[in-house]
Formats: structure tokens, sequence, C-alpha cells
């Protein structure tokens, strides 16, 4: 009966946020408050498992969410995303260009939301395209799934964040960061390849700009006024990779004395996230309200949302682990059923039907990790490594499908004109392939890492 709770409160969430169109910060608050006075606790119990949860969620990452979106919104203000696209398309090759799209999509959606990214690169992607004279369908393809593959596996995403943070893997971000992106790399080459290889048959309408005009290449780096340099452009996100993936390092390797402290300290990803945004400050260019107020208002204002959505994320996994159900699990002999990488598709099922069901890639991680972390402890996952794997499966399961209930399906067919059709052929499937692909990707690592 309990997990017949459990699920009535999942299902209620999918219908308040597909049917009803309630946002999911509600919806999940509702499941939350379902589950709790169905499955017979306290008031006072459902009200402490509420506040502790969110409370736990937001001391551990609820700076690190805000201080990755204000580098993103700097990135994108400042043109830096736009160097970081010429700098990588100097390096693949001009007749390559979708293949420089995923490389490029790969590195910006690191800090940068998929949806916000493919709006911040969709000006290059155009010119790009038409300088190449390669199918319009084919590099928004290759762009989308680059920027895809990041955003649900390598933190500082919020999403691959607050997974880890659900299942107690917040310790061990450096490995979670390390591991995302080794995972990441073929969940990328599948998307470029199904660009190269599907997309490019998509035929899609002339794209010109709001004045009707065709897109001019010049005009657009123009338009950035002095762009920055490529030191500038990529620091802001790999300065604090590199300090939280030292930091990782050090503590691992059981490095003491003052110097290896002060090490550890700023890779700790609160602290590193801060010098990031530090980093990202010479772009600015100029220092007055516009950018020190309007910039970082728009940064705060983009995480609030994200902020809540993954605290009541926090209360729910609270709410169901204070429930009685951490108790019947640990009765089970879950390891007999489900042992070493096996375990790694329960993740992945949950998180693929979540995606499917209600949309979101965030809200499918945030909520997977929260049902599945009294699972762990039961079937001996613990330590950095197979935590890190846990939440890449997680990550698999949503990236697992991209399609008419999810806002990023839209972006990519409404900046590129695609029928829907033609957008389930292309960019619905490529997102289906990168998932299935993940999850093997995630399960052969756990054979050999764990």
């Amino acid at each position: 009966m309990l997990f017949l709770i459990i699920a009535l409160g999942v299902l209620l969430i999918v219908i308040a946020t597909t049917k009803f169109k309630l946002h999911p910060f509600m919806s999940l608050l509702l499941g939350t408050l379902f589950v709790g006075f169905a499955s017979g606790m306290s008031f006072d119990l459902i009200v402490e498992s509420i506040n502790t949860g969110f409370g736990n969620i937001m001391t551990n990452i609820g700076l690190v969410i805000v201080f990755g979106t204000i580098i993103g919104v700097i990135l994108e203000k400042a043109g830096a995303a736009y160097r970081m696209a010429e700098v990588v398309l100097r390096v693949v090759g001009p007749k390559r260009p979708q293949l420089a799209m995923s490389i490029i999509g790969f590195i910006v959606s690191i800090p940068v939301f998929c949806d916000s990214g493919f709006i911040i690169l969709n000006s290059l992607r155009q010119a790009l395209a038409k300088r190449a004279k390669v199918a319009l369908a084919s590099m928004s393809v290759a762009l989308a799934t680059g920027l895809y593959a990041t955003h649900t596996l390598v933190p500082p995403t919020p999403g691959p964040i607050a997974a880890a943070g659900n299942i107690g893997a917040d310790a061990y971000l450096g490995t979670v960061i390390l591991i995302g992106l080794i995972v990441a790399i073929p969940a990328t080459i599948v998307g470029y390849l199904w660009a190269v290889k599907v997309a490019v048959k998509i035929e899609v309408p002339e794209e010109k700009n709001e004045d009707g005009e065709e897109f001019d290449y010049d005009k657009v780096v123009a338009s950035f006024g002095k762009m920055p340099s490529t030191f500038q452009a990529f620091f802001p996100i790999l300065f604090p990779i590199i300090l939280i993936g030292l930091g990782s390092v050090i503590s691992v390797l059981g490095y003491d004395g003052g110097f290896a402290q002060f090490l550890i300290f700023i890779g700790k990803p609160v602290i590193a996230l801060l010098l990031g945004v530090v980093a990202a400050l010479p772009l600015l260019p100029k220092y007055d309200e516009e950018t020190l107020t309007g910039w970082f208002g728009k940064g705060l204002l983009d995480a609030a949302p994200i902020l809540l959505i993954t605290g009541v994320g926090g209360s729910f996994g609270t709410v169901i682990k204070n429930s009685g159900v951490e108790e019947i699990i640990q009765g089970w002999d879950i390891a007999g059923i489900f042992t070493g990488a096996f375990f790694l598709l329960v993740p992945f099922l949950i998180a693929a039907a979540l995606k499917t069901a209600q949309g979101s890639s965030t809200t499918s991680l945030v909520l997977t990790s929260s049902l599945i972390a009294p699972m762990l402890p039961v079937v001996g996952i613990e330590g950095a490594v197979p935590l890190a794997l846990v939440v890449m499966a997680i990550g698999a399961g949503a990236m697992t499908v991209s399609h008419v209930n999810d806002s990023y399906f839209w972006v990519v067919t409404q900046f590129t004109g695609m029928k829907v059709t033609d957008a389930y052929k292309a960019q619905t499937m490529a997102t289906l392939m990168q998932g299935l692909t993940t999850i093997i990707v995630t399960m052969i690592l756990w054979v050999i890492l764990v």
C-alpha cells in the first residue's frame, strides 16, 4: 500500500504538470503533501520533513546553482559563448560544421541551460549552415544534442547537481563532473551521427532575421561590439571545473598541510563557482548598474525556479524516506534481484518514464534521485564512483526522450522552422539514441571501475 501511495503521488505530479499545466514546484509540493498524509505521517513530521528536505538541498547546492546560472548569463550577454564557438570552428575546420556545432553545444551547456544555449548559439548555427551550405536541420540537431548531453550529465548544470545532492553524492561533485564529461562524449557523438545521417535529409524553410533579411555572420559578430578573447571566454567555465577536480584529487589522495587544505577549500563547489563568477567579471563591457545589477539580477531570476523545484524535490524525497519506505526496502533482497551494473537500469527506467511523461529533464533528475535514494544503502552503493555512475544513469533516463511536452523540443522546432513530424524524426529520435547510449556506457564503466 505504501508503494501504491508513492506511485499515486508521482502520478499526481505528472498529471498536474502535464494535464493541468501546473508549475512543477507546486506539482511537487502537492505530491509531497499527498504522500505524507496518505502514508499516515503525523502533521508535525510532514512539516518537519518538508522543511528539512528543502533546507538540506539548499545548504548543499543552492549557491552552486545560483553562481552557475550567473556565469551562464554573463557568457551569453558578453558574447563569450559566440567566441567559444568561433574557436571550436577554427579547430574542427569549416568542412565539418555539424561537428563544430556538437562540440560547441557540449562546452556551452556545462554552465548554461540547453534552452538558453540553443537560443544563444542560434545565430551562429544559421550563419554557419549558410556559409557551409549544409542542411539547416542537420546543424540544428548537432547543436541541440551537444547541448543536451552535458545539460543532463555534467554539473554545474542544476539537474545533475540536484541528483547528486539527493543521493548523497554532493561531496563527490568533482568525480561526478569528471565521469559526466566522459559519459557525455559518446552521447554527443551519437547526436552528431544522427544529425549527419538522418537530419541532413530533412528540409526546413530558409531562415531570415526579424527584418526579413538573410543572416549575416559578420553582422552577428559585430553586434557584440568588442568580442572577448579566447582566454576570457573559456576561463569562467574551465577555472571552477579545474578547481573542483583538483580539490577532489587532493582529498582522495589524502594530502595534508596548509596548502593542501587551501586547495581543498577552493575546490569546494560553492567556492569554485564563486571564483568562476569572479573570473567572468572581466567579460563585463562596463561596471555599472546595467551589468552589476541587471546581468546578475537576470542570473538570480533564472536560478529562482530551479532552486524552488530542486528544494521541494528534496522535500519529496525526505517525506518518502520518513514514510517508512526505507525500512521496507531494507527488508528486501534487492541486491539479489538487481546486482552490479544491472541496478543502474532501475533509476534509468524511472527517470525515462518521468521524462517522457512530464517533459522536464531537471524535474526527472530531481524526482528520480529522491525516489531511489533510500534504495542505495540497501544495495550497498556508496562512495564517489558508484554514486557518480548512479547520477549518470538518472541523467540517461532524463534525456529519454524530448518530445512535445518538453520546452526544449519547442525551442528547437521554433528556432529552426522544423515541422513537428520532422522534429520527431530528428530531435526526439536523437535523444532516444542518446539516452540508450548513455545507459550502456554507464553500465560498461560500472563493470570497469566498480
